[in-house]
């Protein structure tokens, strides 16, 4: 436990240029008595801890000391930081990295691997599946994958449809995102490069890729946010296929419950537009759904916490649902 928390403690240090006690007692979970205990063992041990004194005084690592409990190469410490989703990991063909990284692991980056983080976190964006959901693993995604890493730019055959014909593109991709168990690539467009030069590919629909050579990279936007530019193009797609809208009536519990039974982004702008609760304590709010149909399937969750107003169509389904399960449940 002690030898934990002074590794724990080294490598605060030299991450920073400095913290005082009180500082690294948060950080430790400890006293600040322990903490002097603790830079004592370690200056005893060899590493060299220095105390300034005085009121903006504390603890700093001198000449310039780093740990060698630390031998990540690049390829490992990036991946380190997706190895929280080993599925995801495994499909892009870097689960053997991530497995050496984690073995690897018991102190600070060495100052060339700072940027990682940001590196995998600016490349890789998973947006975990649903529950109950097995996601596919598309057979040209470990080529992918590998290009993002490298910043090459691909060439790739990419069907629309099933139906349709190929269209071929060549593609500066600079992100993947696993979304649903889908995957998806974030790309610059180069013979787009006007208004709207990033789009979004579906990567099972791609029939073919060829990655470029070694020396044939591209040079990445720094302004490019990659989680950032997922999200609202996710927004906007979730926006674009709400086409109707229904009138429904909701209790106190319908309402916490409704941004769990359609899509939340719909359901919180309902609620903010919603007016006062009535003499029941009911809101009535304007909610936009994909279709009548799916709103059925949706609402129908929320049982009597949701009564439907509109359209006339769907509260007759309603009601004719509320008539056969009261004919069922019946005595």
């Amino acid at each position: 436990m002690r030898a934990a928390r002074l590794i724990k403690m080294v490598l605060l240090l030299q991450a920073r240029s400095g913290m005082t006690a009180a500082e690294l007692a948060r950080e430790l979970e400890v006293s600040e008595r322990t903490v002097t205990r603790d830079a004592q063992a370690l200056s005893e041990a060899g590493v060299p801890v220095y105390a300034d004194r005085g009121r903006a005084g504390g603890y700093r690592l001198i000449g310039g000391y780093r740990t060698r409990l630390t031998g990540l190469a690049r390829s490992e410490a990036e991946a380190l930081f997706l190895s929280g989703v080993p599925g995801a990991l495994r499909e892009m063909g870097l689960e053997d990295t991530a497995s050496a990284a984690r073995l690897k692991v018991a102190a600070a980056l060495q100052p060339a691997l700072h940027d990682t983080p940001r590196t995998a976190a600016q490349r890789f964006h998973l947006d975990a599946p649903a529950w109950f959901s097995d996601p596919t693993t598309p057979e040209s995604l470990p080529a992918v994958a590998d290009a993002v890493w490298d910043d090459r730019t691909i060439l790739a055959s990419y069907r629309r449809d099933p139906a349709d014909a190929d269209v071929e593109r060549t593609l500066e991709p600079y992100g993947l995102v696993l979304k649903a168990g889908v995957w998806y690539l974030c790309a610059r467009v180069p013979e787009h490069a006007g208004a709207e030069p990033f789009r979004v590919y579906r990567v099972d629909r791609f029939t073919s890729v060829q990655v470029a050579g070694e020396h044939e990279r591209f040079t990445r936007d720094g302004a490019f946010d990659l989680p950032a530019f997922w999200a609202e193009r996710a927004a906007h797609f979730a926006r674009s296929i709400l086409r109707a809208e229904v009138v429904v009536r909701l209790s106190a519990e319908g309402a916490r419950g409704l941004p769990y039974a359609v899509d939340p982004v719909a359901a919180r702008d309902a609620l903010a537009a919603g007016g006062d609760p009535d003499d029941q304590g009911r809101v009535t709010v304007t909610l936009a759904v994909e279709s009548a149909e799916v709103a059925h399937a949706q609402l129908a969750a929320l049982g009597p916490e949701a009564e439907v107003l509109a359209p006339p169509e769907l509260r007759a389904r309603f009601a004719r649902d509320a008539r056969r399960l009261g004919a069922m449940y019946t005595p």
